[in-house]
């Protein structure tokens, strides 16, 4: 399937472990919807925990998890920031 959307910005997390990935791309997406920002942002991580941490994240702050693959231990997520995601207050 070819990706029909563009990557504004990617994290590359490999190395951290749980809570940091998640923590670091909220971090993120606040800065983002903090400037009035919106697109898809790639995550990379290698933590084991990462895609069920990932799919809870977007879950619970009104994001939309738009690709969660795996190649090599490393983990690839393609997340869509909307005017509707997380706020900077949150």
């Amino acid at each position: 399937m070819t990706q029909s959307y563009d990557i504004v910005t990617t994290l590359n997390l490999t190395g951290l472990k749980c809570p940091l990935p998640v923590l670091k791309a909220r971090r993120e997406v606040k800065a983002m919807t903090g400037r009035g920002d919106t697109g898809v942002i790639a995550v990379l991580a290698d933590d084991p925990a990462a895609p069920l941490d990932f799919q809870h994240f977007c879950d619970t702050s009104q994001l939309a998890l738009l690709k969660s693959d795996a190649s090599d231990g490393v983990f690839t997520f393609h997340i869509e920031v909307t005017a509707d995601s997380l706020t900077p207050e949150s």
